[in-house]
């Protein structure tokens, strides 16, 4: 019988998507969020270890004496000390590939938003405002079709695709930026800098690393066309929030859809709350019911192949 330790649960679990799969390999022990300093000792005696977010390193790991193999819910694994692990013989497996519809889905969702201001208009009814219309079309917020604009992904992996099938269908001109050539049917590759200059819409679906860590500052705002939209679906860091409050405030850009930050939760003095024309999101476009659930049964499945000695989705 196995030991399963769940250090940040909540982070995937709630009353609708449960864990319980994870029973048929042993003792499961879950905690909600444990902070840093508690981890160590909630871990001392698991034999798997399964997170999100959960910083495991050299400090973190020193007790897990039993520990063969960390579980990820997430695709990134950044958050894992790899070069302990390998040393102490643990395996570190991913899950990939679970959430791809569902941050396309929001990403149009943002973007529909921006363009259809459905909130400002429900709103607008709610107040009683249409009842005292002397029209039945009140024209308050301008609205704008997608058929023809231009729309700019910058990262053309699984997710960026996913978005250009969805643009295609609204009738968009897709464009790309991409480190490697890809040869996906309806999209344009260009240069960062092309991709810039022509998009109305600007979305990003990239990783971060060295290479896009603050690609999207004063320099790349600047260089957007004038009133378009910047939507970040990927990751904070891939942007200066200051140039990006900027932008907005200045009015070069008409508007930006935000689901990820550089610190999460949201720290209490981030500047994009004062930001004009900013839809901001907690960081949910990958986290539909039907997208977790997936994600539980691959983290599932990885645990039942290491435990039968054959390994997927190997990260060490």
């Amino acid at each position: 019988m196995q030991k399963i330790v769940l250090t940040d649960a909540q982070t995937v679990v709630d009353s609708i998507v449960s864990a319980d799969s994870l029973k048929e390999f042993g003792e499961v022990v879950s905690y909600g969020l444990l902070p840093y300093e508690e981890v160590a000792e909630a871990i001392a005696d698991a034999d798997i270890v399964v997170c999100n977010k959960t910083q495991l390193n050299a400090h973190s790991l020193r007790l897990a004496k039993k520990l063969r193999y960390i579980g990820l819910f997430a695709t990134g694994y950044n958050n894992i000390d790899i070069a302990y692990c390998r040393e102490h013989d643990i395996t570190v497996c991913n899950a990939g590939s679970y959430s791809t519809n569902a941050v396309a889905q929001h990403t149009f969702a943002l973007i529909l938003e921006h363009f259809n201001r459905v909130a400002q208009y429900n709103q607008y009814v709610q107040e009683g405002k249409w009842k005292r219309s002397p029209t039945f079309s009140p024209f308050v917020y301008p609205l704008n079709e997608l058929a023809g604009k231009t729309l700019g992904i910058v990262g053309l992996g699984a997710i960026g695709q996913a978005v250009a099938r969805i643009a295609n269908a609204f009738e968009m001109n897709v464009i790309a930026y991409n480190r490697s050539r890809k040869n996906v049917s309806g999209v344009t590759q260009t240069s960062f800098e092309e991709l810039l200059q022509k998009s109305d819409i600007v979305s990003v679906h990239c990783p971060l690393n060295a290479d896009s860590e603050n690609m999207f500052d004063q320099k790349a705002f600047s260089a957007m066309k004038q009133g378009a939209l910047f939507v970040n679906t990927a990751r904070g860091g891939v942007m200066s929030e200051q140039d990006l409050y900027e932008a907005l405030q200045n009015e070069h850009l008409a508007g930006a859809c935000i689901d990820t930050l550089r610190v999460e939760p949201m720290e209490e003095d981030c500047i994009l709350l004062q930001a004009k024309n900013c839809i901001i999101t907690p960081h949910i476009a990958w986290a539909p019911v039907e997208t977790r659930q997936r994600l539980m049964t691959i983290v599932t499945d990885n645990i039942r192949n290491f435990l039968s000695g054959t390994p997927t989705n190997i990260v060490s």
